[in-house]
């Protein structure tokens, strides 16, 4: 039971600067961080003025992506800023006192690859630059909490970091099976009773508990008509990427690395990037009994495996040579992160992991960039050969891993494609000429290249001279 003794352990919080300078925030945070490293069971009493501190306000506001659309209020990044001392202020001062009220969610939806919408919440400005540093101050907890495996949404980690922990956790540890899990609905799923159980282990002040519980409980705005929701976290909020990794760190991740502990009789490895995880196994029957009791497992919380995209499937060395030696057929793939994962040998008799761009999400990407080419093609040349080749250039960055540049050289060559058609379609007299076009691509488009390296040599750099990455 939590006693008062439990707010002088959160002596450390309270060592924050008197006045509001620059450094006082961040220094804060610091010892938050420190004290939450060092006390596992600790829970934090005061955090909330960390929240309203009209330094982390700011640094909230500049943070924010300035183009991104209004919520139901209207308000834009620009128009915000136009008083925005005064506006943090009085934010601040509302905060502080409880006035604070988070606006309803804007329901919008944006295409999948498979032609389906998904649905995201366009938050108001003012509830982004609140969430977002609440986002800062909860992540000086968390951080210390979350697992090695779990790499979404966390301050230093990104894709190409699971990624690579994947690819070496299927090369180096004897992965024999691999099950690709899909949790169906996630985000609209999540039970805000147990999500707010979660958040209280950890955090003791009742404040940030009710800010949390206002945002869950603020309700979706679509056509005119609102609606209130009973569970589910927005997708497109900024503090719901942060409430699914709690929620996930309950459910999903301490009872695992519990299980791989006691139960597991061969190796397992996890990795998981928000509701995404791939989990690989030594042996079969560890794979059939941990899918079993994981269904079981999310049951309790109001969470279920979708049936038709979760999959045990064989994937690794074994795969590929008993194939091989059955002369038919090819080891099953999984995706994951953008990337369809291949068991192969390669030239040297040695095992590797292929990663290829998932070929619908490529075609995704060219009807894409194929529909605003149409809207542009009166448009400049300079000016549209600068927008495609920053489209060419992020997909390069994310696409150019080893084994994949066929892809990328295809994804180049075909959105040069698209260009031509929509420069012959600017005039019907003088139709430009591929030669001509080839002549743009190659000033404008960048060359496709490997952007990575092997996540051998990129492991090699990182844990050189310290303990080795599990």
């Amino acid at each position: 039971m939590e006693g008062r003794e439990l707010a002088k352990g959160n002596a450390d919080q309270q060592n924050a600067l008197r006045t509001q300078g620059r450094e006082g925030a961040p220094s804060a945070l610091d010892r938050v961080r420190q004290a939450a490293k060092r006390d596992k069971k600790m829970r934090f009493t005061t955090l909330l003025h960390h929240v309203y501190n009209p330094e982390m306000l700011r640094e909230a506001y500049f943070g924010l992506k300035r183009e991104a659309a209004p919520g139901v209020d209207g308000e834009t990044w620009q128009q915000y800023g136009t008083e925005l001392e005064t506006r943090l202020q009085d934010l601040s001062d509302r905060l502080k006192r409880g006035a604070y009220r988070a606006k309803p969610v804007r329901r919008a939806y944006i295409p999948k690859a498979d032609g389906r919408q998904r649905p995201l919440g366009v938050t108001t400005l003012e509830d982004k630059i609140v969430q977002r540093a609440t986002v800062e101050v909860l992540n000086a907890v968390y951080e210390s909490d979350f697992l090695g495996f779990s790499y979404g949404f966390r301050p230093g980690r990104g894709q190409h970091d699971a990624l690579d922990a994947l690819y070496m956790g299927l090369k180096t540890r004897g992965v024999n099976w691999v099950l690709d899990a899909d949790i169906r609905g996630f985000f609209d799923a999540i039970d805000h009773g147990w999500l707010v159980k979660f958040v209280e282990h950890r955090i003791g002040d009742r404040r940030v508990v009710r800010l949390i519980q206002k945002w869950l409980s603020a309700g979706v705005l679509e056509d005119g008509i609102w609606t209130r929701n009973e569970e589910g976290t927005p997708q497109g909020g900024n503090i719901s990427p942060l409430l699914a990794n709690i929620y996930l760190h309950y459910v999903f991740d301490l009872w695992t690395r519990q299980w791989r502990k006691r139960q597991a009789c061969g190796e397992v490895i996890v990795v998981r990037y928000a509701d995404d995880f791939i989990v690989g196994f030594k042996r079969k029957d560890d794979a059939e009994r941990f899918k079993e009791e994981l269904a079981a497992r999310l049951r309790k919380f109001k969470l279920e495996l979708h049936p038709d995209k979760t999959r045990l499937l064989e994937f690794g060395r074994k795969a590929v040579m008993s194939i091989g030696r059955g002369g038919q057929g090819k080891p099953e793939t999984f995706d994951f992160l953008g990337f369809t994962h291949i068991s192969a040998m390669a030239r040297n008799g040695g095992y590797l992991v292929r990663r290829h761009t998932i070929p619908k999400r490529m075609r995704g990407k060219l009807r894409e960039v194929k529909t605003e080419l149409m809207l542009r093609k009166h448009d400049p040349i300079p000016e549209v050969g600068k927008w495609l080749g920053a489209v060419v250039s992020g997909h390069i960055r994310y696409y150019g891993v080893p084994t994949n540049k066929q892809a990328i050289n295809e994804f180049r060559f075909q959105v040069g494609r698209h260009w031509h058609r929509a420069l012959k379609r600017r005039s019907q007299e003088n139709a430009i000429t591929w030669e001509k076009t080839r002549r743009f691509i190659a000033r404008y488009l960048p060359p496709a290249r490997i952007c990575h390296p092997f996540p051998d040599a990129r492991f090699v750099v990182r844990t050189q001279g310290k303990s080795p990455v599990r």
